[in-house]
C-alpha cells in the first residue's frame, strides 16, 4: 500500500525498470479441489477425468470453487505493487475519442463513437448538416455495461432496423425490431437466437438463424442443428417459418439478401471450414431453394448479383481464392468464369460503388486493388503505410466510401475514398496520448522445426538494447484459417511503453498463405502449430530480444490451446504462460455447445484410434505431469463463455495446481458476467490487462515499472 500511495503522490510517474535481487514468491496455498473417479474408455484405453465435476456450470459446488479460486487470485494480484499504476496508465491512454466509419441508411448517416472510457460504443446518426443525435446507446442496456450490441441490420429504405443484444457476453442473442424513424419498438423481442445474421425481406420480415434451446445449461449444452427462420412482422415468434435446416443437419446456417432484394443467399456448414451455397428467388413466391454448390470441400460465397449473374468468391481450384461469375439460371460450377483469377497472395473481397475491391495479404500485410465487374484493373490503391487496411465496402450508389488503416504502432485512422476518381483523404485520426514515432515494427522470417519459413512481426520502442533482458510477450493463434494481421492495441502500447517487446508470428493453421497453410496446422498436423510457436520463442531468445526468464506466451481461444500445449511441451522455454478462454481438453471439446463444428481443425477422439492418440498426446489437460516446474501461469476465462466453456480452464488450472513443482504460481482469473470476449465492457478490459501485465512483470522479477 505504501508503494501504491507513493506512486499516486507523484502522479503515477513510472520508475526505471529494475530486477529484484531479493524478491521471492512463496508457494501458494490453493483451494482444495476434490477428485472423482470418472473414467472414459477410448479404443480400449481408459482415460481418467478427476475434475469432470467442474463441467457442471449449474452446480453450487462449481460456483463455490470459482469463488474460492478467485479469492486466491485477487489476493495475489492485489499485492503486486504497481498493479494500480498500470491500471491508471491504461485508463489514461484508453481515454480518447474513437469514431468509426460513417455509413448511410435511408436519409440518415450513422456512425459509432466512444467518448473514451465508455463501456460500449454508442451509435449516432444525423440527417444532412444536422447535429448528430444518439440513436442507440448500449451503455443504457444494463447498469454494469455487460449488455452489448451484438449486430445491426437496416431494411433497404432505412425505415426499419433490427438489432441484437448480448447479455453477459453470451453468444445467445435477443433481436429487437424498431421503427428507425421514430425509434419505437415494433413488436415482441425475438429470443434464443445464436450465431445469426439478420437479413430483411423488404419491410415485411426478417431472416435469422438459431438452434433449439438446449435442455439443461444453455451455457454448455451441445447445440448441433442450426436452422434458418423467417419472421414476418406482426406475428409471434412461435409462428416463424423454418426456411432451411429442419431436415438436413447443419451446424452453421446463415443467410443474406442481395442488395437488389431479388435473392436470398444461404450458406450451410457442418464445421468452421467449408460450406454449401444455395439461393432462393424472392420475387417468386413459388420458387424453391436451389443449390449453387454442394459439399463441404470449398469456401464459397456470393458477393453480388448483377445483370442476371452471381459473382462468387471461392477457393474451388484456387486455394488463395478467386472471383468468378455465373448465370443465375445455370449456376453449377462447371459454368463458372473467372473475373479475377487466383494469385500467389490470399484474396479478401468487398464491393462498393459498382466496383470490386481486392484486398490481398502479402506476408500478412494489405495490398488493395480496385477492379470493375469485368475484371479490369482500375487502380492499385496507395495505402498510408505498411499494415492492415479494412473496409472498402458500401452500397452500389455510394459516391464516397471509407476504409481503416492500422498497424502495431499506428492507432487506427479512417480514410475517405472516392472510387471514381481514386482520391483518398484522411477522415478521422485519433488524438491519442501515444507517440507512434517512438516505436517500430520489424518483420522477420524464421525457420520452424521442419524447415518451413514463418513470418513474425516484432514491435518495440526504438533504440531498445538487444541484451536478452527485455520483457516480451509472444502472442499466437494458429487455427481456423484466421489471419493475424498488424493492428494497434491500446494495451500493447502500454506494454511497449514499459520497455516490453510484443511479437506475433503467423503460424500454420492460420489463413495468411491460403488453404494449404491452414490445412498444414489441422488434425494430424496440429503439432506444426506448436512447433512454429516454439521456434518463434527460440528465435527471440537466440537473437537477444529476450530470454526464457523474460518471456511470456499468450493466446486466446484456439490460441489458449496453443499456450497450453506449448507450456506443457516446453515448460523451460518461458517464464510466464497466459492461456485465455482456451480449448484445453481436446478429448471432450466437441461435447459442449457448438464445439463439434471445430472438428475440421482438430478431429475428435471418436474419429479413430490414431486421432484419439494424437489428441491425447498434446491435449493440455492430459499432459500436465507431476514433478515438473511449469511457468508462472494465469489462466483467464469468463463464467458466461458459451463458446469455449470455462470448464476447459477450470480443469486445466486444477490439474496444474495439483501437480506444479516449485513456487511458480498457478492462478485462474474468472471474470463474472463475461463471455468469450466480444462485448466485454471497457472497464473490465482495463482491469484484465492491468492484472495480466502486472502478473507477467512481477513473475519476471520486476519490482518497479520502467520509464516511459
Amino acid at each position: 500500500m505504501k508503494k501504491i500511495l507513493l506512486l499516486t503522490l507523484v502522479g503515477f510517474s513510472l520508475f526505471s525498470c529494475k530486477k529484484s535481487d531479493t524478491q521471492t514468491i512463496t508457494k501458494l496455498k490453493y483451494p482444495t479441489t476434490k477428485k472423482v473417479d470418472t473414467v472414459t474408455n477410448y479404443f480400449s484405453t481408459e482415460v481418467k477425468d478427476p475434475y469432470r465435476w467442474l463441467e457442471d456450470d449449474m452446480s453450487n459446488e462449481t460456483a463455490a470453487w470459482v469463488k474460492e479460486e478467485n479469492k486466491v487470485t485477487y489476493n495475489f494480484l492485489s499485492n503486486i505493487p504497481y498493479r494500480e499504476t498500470l491500471k491508471k496508465r491504461l485508463e489514461k491512454l484508453w481515454n480518447y475519442e474513437k469514431i468509426g466509419a460513417p455509413f448511410k441508411e435511408g436519409d440518415f448517416t450513422y456512425f459509432y463513437k466512444n467518448n473514451g472510457l465508455q463501456n460500449q460504443y454508442v451509435l449516432y446518426r444525423s440527417k444532412g448538416d444536422e447535429h448528430p443525435e444518439v440513436f442507440l446507446d448500449p451503455n443504457t442496456f444494463s447498469k454494469d455495461g455487460t449488455t452489448s450490441l451484438g449486430g445491426l441490420s437496416f431494411s433497404k429504405d432505412g425505415s426499419l432496423v433490427a438489432y441484437a443484444i448480448s447479455e453477459g457476453g453470451s453468444d445467445w442473442r435477443k433481436i429487437i425490431i424498431m421503427d428507425a424513424l421514430s425509434k419505437e419498438i415494433k413488436e415482441d423481442t425475438l429470443i434464443d437466437v445464436k450465431f445469426s445474421g439478420m437479413a430483411w425481406k423488404g419491410n415485411e420480415g426478417l431472416f435469422y438463424s438459431s438452434y433449439e434451446k438446449p435442455k439443461g445449461s444453455e451455457l454448455s449444452a451441445k447445440t448441433d442443428q442450426h436452422r434458418l427462420f423467417y419472421h414476418k412482422l406482426g406475428t409471434k415468434q412461435s409462428e416463424d417459418e423454418i426456411i432451411f435446416g429442419d431436415k438436413q443437419k447443419r451446424r452453421y446456417v446463415n443467410a443474406g439478401v442481395t442488395e437488389d432484394e431479388k435473392y436470398l443467399i444461404i450458406s450451410a456448414s457442418i464445421s468452421t471450414s467449408g460450406n454449401e451455397l444455395y439461393f432462393k428467388d424472392l420475387t417468386d413466391p413459388t420458387s424453391k431453394i436451389t443449390p449453387i454448390i454442394l459439399g463441404f470441400d470449398n469456401d464459397t460465397g456470393v458477393i453480388e448479383h448483377k445483370d442476371g449473374y452471381f459473382y462468387l468468391s471461392t477457393n474451388v481450384n484456387a486455394p488463395n481464392k478467386r472471383i468468378v461469375k455465373v448465370a443465375v439460371k445455370n449456376p453449377s460450377k462447371e459454368n463458372w468464369v473467372d473475373v479475377i483469377p487466383e494469385t500467389k497472395n490470399v484474396l479478401n473481397i468487398s464491393t462498393a460503388s459498382g466496383y470490386i475491391f481486392a484486398n490481398y495479404m502479402v506476408d500478412a500485410v494489405s495490398k488493395v486493388m480496385q477492379y470493375d465487374f469485368n475484371g479490369k484493373l482500375i487502380r492499385t490503391i496507395e495505402l498510408p503505410g505498411i499494415g492492415t487496411a479494412g473496409g472498402f465496402s458500401g452500397k452500389n450508389n455510394a459516391e464516397t466510401i471509407y476504409y481503416s488503416f492500422t498497424n502495431y504502432t499506428t492507432p487506427g485512422s479512417i480514410y475517405s475514398f472516392k472510387p471514381k476518381s481514386g482520391i483518398s483523404e484522411l477522415y478521422k485520426k485519433p488524438a491519442i496520448d501515444f507517440n507512434a514515432e517512438n516505436y517500430e515494427s520489424k518483420q522477420v522470417f524464421y525457420t520452424s522445426k521442419d524447415g518451413t519459413k514463418i513470418p513474425m512481426i516484432i514491435s518495440f520502442k526504438k533504440g531498445i538494447e538487444l541484451n536478452g533482458k527485455n520483457p516480451t510477450i509472444l502472442y499466437g493463434y494458429g487455427g481456423f484459417n484466421i489471419s493475424l494481421t498488424p493492428s494497434f492495441n491500446i494495451a500493447n502500447a502500454v506494454w511497449m511503453e514499459q520497455g516490453g517487446i510484443y511479437a506475433v508470428p503467423n503460424l500454420r493453421g492460420g489463413g495468411e498463405y491460403g488453404k494449404a497453410w491452414h490445412n498444414a496446422g489441422t488434425k494430424l498436423q496440429k503439432q506444426n502449430v506448436f512447433d512454429d510457436f516454439i521456434a518463434a520463442a527460440e528465435y527471440l531468445i537466440e537473437n537477444k530480444y529476450t530470454s526464457s526468464s523474460h518471456l511470456a506466451i499468450r493466446g486466446g481461444s484456439n490460441g489458449g490451446l496453443l499456450v497450453g500445449a506449448t507450456m506443457t511441451q516446453r515448460p523451460d522455454l518461458m517464464k510466464v504462460a497466459l492461456p485465455d478462454v482456451g480449448v484445453l481438453d481436446m478429448l471432450r471439446y466437441h461435447t459442449f455447445t457448438a464445439g463439434a463444428g471445430w472438428a475440421y481443425d482438430y478431429g475428435t477422439a471418436e474419429d479413430s484410434k490414431e486421432m484419439f492418440n494424437y489428441l491425447k498426446e498434446y491435449s493440455p489437460v492430459h499432459n500436465v505431469k507431476s514433478g515438473i516446474e511449469y511457468p508462472a501461469t494465469m489462466v483467464t476465462t469468463g463464467d458466461h463463455d458459451d463458446r469455449v466453456v470455462p470448464a476447459h480452464s477450470f480443469k486445466f488450472a486444477a490439474t496444474l495446481q495439483e501437480k506444479q513443482k516449485g513456487n511458480n504460481p498457478v492462478l485462474i482469473r474468472i471474470e463474472t458476467n463475461a463471455g468469450h470476449g466480444a462485448g466485454t465492457p471497457v472497464s473490465k478490459i482495463i482491469d484484465q490487462y492491468a492484472d495480466i501485465f502486472g502478473f507477467t512483470l512481477y513473475n519476471m522479477g520486476y519490482n518497479t515499472l520502467p520509464n516511459e
